[in-house]
């Protein structure tokens, strides 16, 4: 039987179909294939981004504390009565030293107001320049900062701080067994996931918030707004202090705070918050206090409002101090 040319298209066409499909579906297998193993290489490439982002950060933190004059070489703190002091490392200083020479000088405080006078003969620096005579210091609350007396032949770095209307001299040394008995830093494991999208809550200007340091002093500092997150379903909230500089920080303690991180609590630096009033916050990137490493250091201490009741397993880990610098301490 002869069959029409009409009559066999319908066959024709399902032959094609049965030989497309197959191939067809090769095409989409290759096509999803490729769209995989392009995800796949992005989020490796921004795995090794984050990883090498923390390693830097790591890297500088260990290097900021390590500077001659980092928090590490911190050797003394002295309260600054009202009035004439002689100070320096000999007993019959007013304000003996532990390093430095016998006499470095003549501190007097008048009505908020500090003038050196130096040992003569002694060579001393004043904001890294020779020192020629007597000086007024200016603290820490300067909008210049703090003058800087050097001795040592620099070395050494004396500096007069305000806390809470009270001065106190501050002493530093390259030499200090805290510096040189650094025992390195230990982290938790850092975890893309401890690295949030914070929402920024503003507070009306000029708000501040009462901060306690370690030395007891408390006092008002300005609190632009909080940070608030999630967590495995739990919304958590951090008051955030504005100290002036580029960056807000985070003052906080949580469920590790003396359970392997630093009891006291941690400090976390965040970017001011963005048009769209967000906040990243990686606390990989939590730190210690310098009261962690010195106890010549006046630390602020968490806002009630900052105990978190969760566990922060990223950042600093409490610093194990060395048999050297236990006993400085």
């Amino acid at each position: 039987m002869t069959v029409s040319r009409r009559a066999a298209l319908p066959w024709r066409g399902a032959l094609c179909a049965a030989l497309l499909l197959p191939a067809l579906a090769a095409c989409d297998s290759s096509a999803q294939k490729a769209e995989r193993a392009k995800e796949a290489e992005r989020v490796a490439h921004a795995s090794e981004d984050f990883q090498r982002d923390q390693q830097l950060w790591r890297e500088q933190r260990s290097a900021g504390l390590l500077k001659p004059d980092g928090w590490t070489s911190l050797v003394g703190l002295h309260p600054i009565e009202a009035g004439a002091h002689y100070f320096g490392s000999d007993p019959d200083n007013g304000i003996r030293l532990s390093v430095g020479p016998g006499h470095i000088g003549l501190l007097r405080l008048d009505k908020g107001r500090l003038r050196f006078v130096p040992e003569r003969g002694l060579a001393l620096t004043l904001n890294e320049q020779p020192l020629k005579g007597a000086a007024v210091l200016l603290a820490d609350d300067s909008p210049a900062g703090p003058t800087r007396i050097g001795f040592d032949e620099g070395k050494g770095v004396l500096t007069a701080i305000k806390r809470g209307g009270n001065y106190y001299l501050r002493v530093r040394h390259a030499d200090a067994p805290s510096r040189t008995g650094f025992a390195g830093i230990e982290y938790w494991p850092a975890q893309q996931d401890w690295k949030v999208t914070a929402k920024f809550v503003a507070h009306p200007a000029g708000q501040t918030i009462e901060v306690a340091n370690i030395i007891g002093v408390v006092e008002p500092t300005p609190n632009p707004g909080a940070v608030e997150f999630e967590r495995d379903g739990r919304s958590y909230r951090i008051e955030a202090l504005d100290q002036g500089g580029e960056e807000l920080m985070l003052v906080f303690a949580d469920r590790t705070s003396g359970h392997g991180s630093y009891s006291a609590g941690r400090f976390l630096d965040v970017p001011r918050p963005n048009l769209q009033g967000k906040v990243t916050v990686d606390f990989n990137k939590a730190y210690n206090p310098p009261c962690a490493f010195t106890p010549f250091a006046t630390c602020p201490l968490p806002p009630q409002g900052n105990r978190l009741d969760l566990e922060v397993t990223a950042g600093e880990k409490a610093y194990k101090h060395t048999d050297k610098t236990a006993q400085a301490s």
